[in-house]
């Protein structure tokens, strides 16, 4: 039986009425850009991440960009990133025209060492330092990373892409965030029906800055007292997010039950599947499977030939990227980006999996992983 890696249309009995009759609305009232759907989106954000302020944007690249100029990195800047990541946190450090410096992971979680956090630190005195919250889940010593950055007076930015109601010992992820980023591609947990994405904030003062920045600078319509430029929010988007959010606990919950029954499923098999750290709850964008890099292509091989979809998310490091050549100031470690790169597997996970389509994509890695010689 096939099972895709993702599937965007397992949508609700009632969702596609609500969505043509809204569509309609919005249409009829030519909401088209901003308007009183992405008010509501932001406020109810607001309300369900215990932020002082959210900001809708175009999209999740918008997002860190504005994230970044807001807290003052300009040309010249250095910001550590950690070398794990999509290349958009990488891209919007240089997109500012600031000095990325990759920093290594911990295999443990899979996010930015912090031990290698505070060498860098201590090597290039950065202006910013950004985190991600790589595949639904953050560091386990997050706390201790926020504390560094305060007390060094550095601001931390984090790329909450993938973060969407994670939780940390029953709190938003975003709640103690000074500020965090968000993506709403179509496919995220909470996703959009284009690109859009939103910024949260520790203060209105820092949400203010970056609505400025996100429509030309504007004080007044014609007025403008900073360089920015467009990056709003759709109607539509702000319409379909508010929708989606309706339904959205249901949503998550059946991605957190998929990836529990790979994780006792695959530990039982003795395959790492790594799970979020202790405190935290996981959103379920991702399952994470690592494997012999020298047997990954057996593995997947298979998965393949029975028509099973999976995901290498990410199949590079950012500092191997061809893109970083001449952009990258500095590189702390790497070896375990590279190894993580090297390992990954991505398994279905989408809401509303059914218990048969579960079963058969832990029946099949099981077949790849004994065809590769990894099981017995």
């Amino acid at each position: 039986m096939p099972v895709p890696f993702i599937d965007l249309q397992r949508f609700e009995a009632d969702f596609l009425t609500r969505w043509a009759e809204k569509s309609a609305e919005i249409s009829a009232k030519t909401m088209f850009v901003g308007g009183p759907e992405a008010n509501r989106l932001e406020q109810r954000l607001m309300e369900r991440s215990s932020a002082a302020s959210v900001v809708g944007c175009a999209n999740g690249t918008d997002a860190l960009q504005l994230a970044l100029r807001a807290v003052g990195v300009g040309a010249g800047d250095v910001v550590l990133l950690p070398d794990a990541t999509f290349w958009a946190t990488f891209e919007a450090v240089v997109n500012v025209a600031a000095k990325p410096v990759t920093v290594d992971i911990d295999m443990r979680d899979l996010q930015m060492d912090a031990n290698l956090l505070l060498q860098a630190i201590e090597k290039h005195q950065p202006k910013a330092v950004m985190i991600t919250h790589l595949y639904g889940w953050a560091s386990a010593r997050l706390a201790e990373i926020r504390s560094l950055c305060r007390e060094r007076e550095i601001p931390l930015v984090e790329d909450g892409a993938q973060a969407f109601d994670v939780e940390i010992n029953g709190d938003s992820i975003f709640k103690d965030a000074h500020v965090a980023t968000i993506s709403f591609y179509p496919a995220k947990v909470l996703g959009a029906c284009g690109d859009s994405g939103a910024v949260y904030c520790s203060s209105e003062e820092m949400g203010n800055i970056i609505r400025q920045l996100g429509n030309h600078g504007r004080s007044t319509h014609y007025g403008h007292t900073l360089v920015g430029w467009n990056s709003r929010m759709g109607g539509f988007d702000a319409a379909y997010l508010n929708l989606c959010l309706d339904y959205i606990d249901e949503r998550i919950e059946s991605r957190r039950k998929v990836t529990a029954r790979y994780r006792d499923a695959f530990e039982k098999m003795g395959v790492c599947h790594v799970a979020p750290p202790a405190g935290q709850k996981e959103n379920g964008y991702l399952s994470v499977a690592l494997v012999d890099p020298d047997k990954r292509d057996v593995v997947t091989g298979h998965l393949k030939e029975k028509g099973i979809g999976f995901g290498i998310v990410y199949p590079g490091s950012m500092s191997n990227q061809p893109g970083a050549a001449g952009f990258l100031h500095d590189r702390i470690g790497g070896e375990k980006s590279d190894q993580l790169s090297q390992s990954v597997i991505n398994l279905p996970v989408f809401a509303y999996m059914r218990d048969e389509e579960v079963e058969e994509v832990i029946s099949v890695f099981g077949e790849a992983m004994k065809k590769a010689g990894l099981l017995k």
